[in-house]
Order: structure tokens, then C-alpha cells, then sequence
């Protein structure tokens, strides 16, 4: 197991309520500025992209520096790394993996070793972040693509077509992540796969109907909130339009699909995120949009790859996370507490290499 990280540092943030955000820093260490702001304002969290990640010792200092800034241990340290194309930490630095399109053919071909590749590959992963003091990743996606699905997504992320498949494969994922003391961000809650263009830079609109969407869609959310340790999953809204439930506002805006929807239908009570509010799919003044996901019912807003002084403006501008959300938060941190078991990586990393033979890896 990856060493635990943090136990030294002073929680000087125990009695300062968390503002509702997680957020990024501009390089591979804090700058004078940064810590400042963090100390002041006390974000929840905070994201790693790519240029923040440097070599494995860097990374190690750049965690310990953000968990000092806000000065809790427990701090959640968050990254995008989904394998394949969406991956922060790059070779030769760090181990990289397939994309999620790789166990999707060999699901579809031998499902059961598949499952067992899948879930070796996601434990390998999860241990490599733990050792870098990460403590959340956002994977997997179980979004369901359809003809038409934008390649964005439908290219090489999803892991199957069916919610049988999406499902089993997802719940070995998540499994794995747990085990290795990282919590899963499921995404993209209620469902992205049918959308056309990408969220990235425009706001996909998705006609289907409430019915088709329960049948699909909505199913292999509503797989991994049933599980023993739904709770300690989070999971990331889409910026998507569904007519058919609010036609007037996107996912992450909409108090209609959160509560009525991913809440009590999908029956998801895990923390919830906004996806980046700084995507194009969304339109209006950053502060702003940051408030509007947390009014709408998400846990947690999300803002990503701004200069300093939109971070600031953000920041301040965010409420504190409220109560409800603070529970969701330590049930979640109780989870992947206890969900860590101890494992021969090495020998996880040789049955994932006989398990892979043969397999075409991209």
C-alpha cells in the first residue's frame, strides 16, 4: 500500500468551512501567491493537469505543499486520468494506460477476462496516484454512445455500448480505486453519451425521451449507486440540455435533473461536481456560473485552466459548502478510508501482462 501522506501537517483550517470549489494551480510547485490565496479562502480541493505534473518526486512536494496551503491532511487532491487520451501523468515519468476503447473490444470478445484486465489496470492506476498523494480520480466514464455520439467521447472513452457491459466493467473500476485508497468520480452523471458536439465548445442538446433515457442512460449511474460503496463514489454532472426533463437549462444548471433526476431517480446521494464551469457549453460570467451549479443542488463546482485572477474572483465569489454536502464528503472519506487493502503490486502488475497478451493497446 502506498505510504499514507499528510499526518505531520497542521490543520489550521479545522474550524474555516471549505468554500465549494476545486480548483487548479498554474505549475509544479505553489507560488507565494497561490498559497495565499488558499490559505485565505480555503478551497475543498484542488485538480492536477498535465503541466503540473513533472516527475513523481515533484509531484509528491506539490500535493504536500497543497495540503499545507489549506491545511488539512485530508485535503481532496483530484486528476483526470481515465488512460489513453485523457491522461495528466505521461511517460517516461509515469506508468501511462489503455484507454478505456481497449477493454471495450476485449469485453466484447471474452468478457470475463476483461473484467478481471480491467479492474487490474484501475488498481495499478490507483496505486500509482496514492503514491503521489492523489486521492480522487475522474474515471470511469459510463456514458453509452449511440450512432451519431461525438467522438469526443464515443472515439476511445466509453466502455461499451451496452449498460450491461458499461456497468460491469464500471463496478470493477470503481472497486479497484477504492481498494487502492482513491475515490471514483463517475461521469457523466445522468448520461453525455447521445450528445452530438462536444461540451468542450458548444452545448449539446439531447432529444431522446424520458423512457429511452431510463432504459440506457441513466442505468449504469443507477448500477454503481446501488453498490455497497455507492456512497463513497462522487460523480461529475454533464453539461448537456435533456428536452425532455429542462429544456431550458444545461445538467449542471438544472435543480430539475439533479434533484428530481440524478437524486431520487438514479437515487445517486454520493458527492456531486460540476463539471469544468469554464467549458463552452456553458454561457455567463465565471462567478456567476459557479454559484448557479451550487444553487441547482451540485456538492461541489469546478473551475479549471484560468489565470490567477479568475481563480480569485471564482474563489471568493463561491459560497461554503454546506452541511448536507460536508456529510456527503466524510461519508465518502470514510469510504475509501476503509475500503484500502494491502496488495502485491507486483504481482497485480504480472497477471495484468498475461491477462493483456494478444491485446491491441492504444
Amino acid at each position: 500500500m502506498p505510504r499514507h501522506r499528510g499526518a505531520a501537517l497542521l490543520s489550521v483550517n479545522t474550524a474555516k468551512a471549505a468554500k465549494a470549489i476545486i480548483l487548479d494551480c498554474q505549475g509544479t510547485t505553489l507560488s507565494a501567491d497561490e498559497s495565499a490565496l488558499f490559505r485565505d479562502y480555503n478551497p475543498q480541493g484542488f485538480i492536477l493537469f498535465q503541466r503540473s505534473c513533472e516527475s513523481p518526486d515533484q509531484l509528491r512536494r506539490l500535493t504536500d505543499q497543497l495540503r499545507e496551503a489549506v491545511g488539512r491532511p485530508d485535503v481532496p487532491i483530484l486528476i483526470d486520468q481515465e488512460g489513453g487520451t485523457v491522461a495528466r501523468l505521461k511517460s517516461p515519468a509515469f506508468r501511462e494506460f489503455p484507454s478505456a476503447r481497449v477493454f471495450k473490444d476485449y469485453a466484447e470478445r471474452n468478457p470475463d477476462q476483461a473484467r478481471r484486465a480491467v479492474f487490474l489496470n484501475a488498481m495499478m492506476m490507483a496505486h500509482q496516484l496514492a503514491d503521489l498523494g492523489i486521492t480522487v480520480n475522474c474515471t470511469p466514464v459510463l456514458d453509452l454512445p449511440v450512432a451519431g455520439s461525438h467522438e469526443f467521447l464515443a472515439g476511445s472513452r466509453v466502455y461499451g455500448q451496452t449498460v450491461e457491459q458499461v456497468s460491469r466493467l464500471g463496478t470493477e473500476i470503481c472497486d479497484a480505486h477504492l481498494q487502492q485508497g482513491i475515490t471514483p468520480v463517475i461521469k457523466h452523471i445522468p448520461g453525455h453519451g447521445r450528445a452530438t458536439v462536444d461540451s468542450h465548445y458548444n452545448l449539446p442538446h439531447i432529444d431522446a425521451s424520458l423512457d429511452d433515457l431510463r432504459c440506457q442512460d441513466f442505468r449504469p449511474f443507477a448500477d454503481m449507486a446501488q453498490q455497497s460503496w455507492g456512497r463513497g463514489l462522487w460523480a461529475m454532472t454533464a453539461h448537456v440540455v435533456y428536452n425532455q426533463i429542462d429544456s431550458d437549462l444545461p445538467g449542471s444548471l438544472s435543480a430539475k435533473v439533479i434533484d428530481d433526476i440524478i437524486r431520487h431517480e438514479i437515487g445517486f446521494d454520493g458527492v456531486l461536481i460540476a463539471d469544468d464551469i469554464s467549458m463552452k457549453a456553458l454561457k455567463g460570467e465565471m462567478p456567476d456560473l459557479a454559484k448557479e451549479t451550487l444553487a441547482a443542488g451540485c456538492d461541489l463546482t469546478l473551475i479549471c485552466n484560468q489565470d490567477f485572477h479568475t481563480r480569485e474572483a471564482v474563489l471568493k465569489a463561491t459560497p461554503e459548502v454546506t452541511k448536507t454536502a460536508q456529510k456527503r464528503l466524510a461519508a465518502a472519506e470514510d469510504i475509501r478510508q476503509s475500503s484500502k487493502k494491502q496488495v502485491n503490486i507486483e504481482a497485480v502488475s504480472e497477471e495484468y501482462d498475461k491477462s493483456m497478451s494478444g491485446i491491441a493497446v492504444s
